[in-house]
């Protein structure tokens, strides 16, 4: 073994997982490559050409970055225990009127729990990611922050990440922009992966139609929830939907239905099958309920309030707001309103470059 120690790198195929490798491996680490094979495209029904993390063509491209190098890799099959927990979770979600986030699940509650047990068994000190973020140790707590690139920055998705998780985790490429990974893989010879086009559908949607995949995943469901109402605010019905897992709020596109101004999903009525539509301002809220919270920076808030940036999707730039904390929820009070909170959409806490913590959203509200 190195001086450095071993560490089991995670390793999709793509530019970044791959230089984060490379980078390991040059700085005197003992490098083991990991592909993780989540789920197979005739599983889905889709017709599309298989391609992303799980294709065969990427795991070749990550153990030929392994055999260029010199370091073993290993493909680890997880399907089983993915589909059971993230395909489950993201089906259920839409049947409940809630939107998933199914990376963030995956990445929290799978990937690094898979990654840590084969760490395991090969006597791996450390597991490293090709994330652009930082982990940090501060007052005996690991911490996640941004990344310096700004617009690859992946902190938001890491919030789920348990303390024992970071304990041994690396992220080699948080003080590097995606300039630079593509400058050092010019000059490694590894041109291919500067040329790679990245995938940012959810793997096993690889079309995108995430209305198809719930219809071929649960049987008969458009006979049991088409045809129900589009109604306004004030109860009014308006139209005929597809059913209302079909529908996302702060939808805009693909409804079907003009009413002669600018119309979006203001909430979704799963009990009674109606999809709730209204003018874009009828999407601000000044709150939200956070539960099922994962702290980082701290153990806990101790229900004093405290000053937060908090995003409530991936690309949000995230408001300003008070959180204080109760028991396992986070009540959330933002400065200026937010559009299109979504339940079932993770929230993710940050103080300065910091990530606080996060948690799943399970209601929005208007507060006077």
């Amino acid at each position: 073994m190195s001086k450095n120690g071993r560490v089991l790198v995670a390793m999709s195929g793509g530019i970044d997982s791959s230089l984060a490798a490379v980078m390991l491996h040059e700085q005197g680490y003992e490098v083991i490559g990991m592909t993780m094979k989540t789920w197979d495209y005739a599983s889905t029904g889709s017709s599309k050409k298989e391609t992303g993390c799980c294709s065969l063509d990427s795991i070749n491209d990550a153990r030929q970055i392994a055999v260029t190098l010199g370091f073993p890799h290993y493909i680890l099959d997880i399907r089983d225990e993915f589909g059971d927990y993230v395909i489950d979770h993201f089906t259920q979600e839409y049947l409940e009127g809630r939107t998933p986030n199914p990376c963030v699940l995956c990445n929290t509650h799978i990937k690094w729990d898979a990654l840590l047990r084969r760490a395991d068994k090969l006597d791996c000190e450390w597991i490293a990611t090709g994330h652009y973020a930082n982990i940090r140790k501060e007052n005996n707590r690991f911490v996640i922050s941004k990344g310096i690139d700004e617009n690859k920055d992946q902190s938001y998705a890491l919030w789920g990440v348990s303390q024992q998780s970071l304990s041994r985790t690396m992220l080699p490429l948080g003080n590097l922009k995606k300039t630079t990974i593509k400058q050092m893989a010019t000059e490694k010879g590894f041109i291919e992966l500067v040329n790679k086009s990245e995938s940012y559908e959810i793997c096993f949607v690889p079309d995108n139609d995430y209305r198809g995949f719930l219809k071929r995943r649960v049987e008969g469901l458009e006979e049991r929830v088409n045809g129900g109402d589009f109604v306004l605010e004030d109860g009014t019905i308006v139209g005929k939907h597809e059913g209302y897992p079909f529908y996302t709020i702060g939808q805009r596109k693909g409804l079907g239905i003009a009413l002669g101004y600018p119309i979006f999903v203001t909430a979704i009525d799963k009990k009674n099958n109606r999809v709730v539509l209204g003018q874009q301002h009828q999407l601000a809220r000044n709150g939200m309920w956070v539960r099922q919270l994962n702290m980082q920076k701290y153990e806990n808030l101790h229900q004093k309030p405290l000053e937060t940036t908090t995003k409530v999707r991936y690309n949000d730039d995230g408001t300003p707001a008070i959180i204080e904390q109760f028991n396992d929820q986070m009540r959330v009070l933002f400065h200026e309103p937010v559009f299109a909170i979504a339940p079932g959409q993770a929230a993710v806490f940050y103080e300065g470059e910091d990530v606080i913590g996060g948690g799943w959203i399970v209601e929005s509200f208007q507060q006077s």
